[in-house]
């Protein structure tokens, strides 16, 4: 007899149960989000068991663990999933028998889980992504403090090129101490950055 497991992930836990394909029941299994723990409770399911997991913050890994135990994850649109749950007073339980009840029914509102290889891949486009955001944070704070004092380089379209960057390091040295230092550091900053994206890029 086939038991269909649902998952209710939390940030420190997970709740485990079951539904058979007879309707059935199982008991409830509150497994801490420790690799060991988590895997230690994979290990006492049957090979190849389905198990519906929403879509939360830390899925990758028990996605991972499951696979690795050999057995089918199944990831769902959490909002759906509850929508079609009718749960109005939500329970870690009802939700854990809930996604399980879904999935025996063969109406989980399963998401697409992308292979290991590219879960991984995909770090390097949200890493650039968060570079790109700092780089553009740390141009337009040089940007206020060149408005601010007056430095204008209108002849110069990109301050920012290698030949400009001699200019501006020059006319730094008209502003305040502390916002020359500022100034500075801003723009050591903004060299780290640009070659970390570089880097990724590579």
């Amino acid at each position: 007899m086939t038991r269909f497991y649902g998952c209710d992930a939390h940030k420190s836990y997970c709740l485990f149960t079951w539904v058979d394909d007879s309707g059935e029941s199982g008991p409830f299994f509150r497994v801490k989000n420790e690799r060991s723990e988590f895997r230690d409770y994979l290990s006492t399911l049957p090979s190849g068991s389905p198990i519906a997991l929403e879509t939360v913050g830390n899925w990758y890994w028990m996605v991972e663990e499951m696979e690795k135990a050999g057995h089918l994850p199944l990831l769902t649109n959490a909002a759906k999933a509850k929508a079609m749950m009718g749960k109005i007073n939500k329970t870690d339980k009802l939700d854990a028998r809930g996604l399980a009840t879904l999935l025996r029914n063969g109406t989980l509102p399963s998401v697409w889980i992308p292979p290991d290889e590219l879960r991984d891949k995909r770090e390097l486009s949200r890493t650039r992504m968060a570079l790109v955001w700092m780089r553009t944070m740390i141009k337009n704070r040089v940007h206020a403090i060149s408005s601010k004092y007056a430095l204008h380089m209108d002849e110069i379209s990109d301050i920012f090129g290698l030949k400009a960057r001699h200019v501006l390091e020059g006319k730094a040295q008209e502003l305040p101490p502390y916002t020359r230092e500022c100034l500075f550091k801003e723009l050591e900053l903004l060299d780290e950055v640009e070659q970390r994206v570089h880097q990724v890029e590579a």
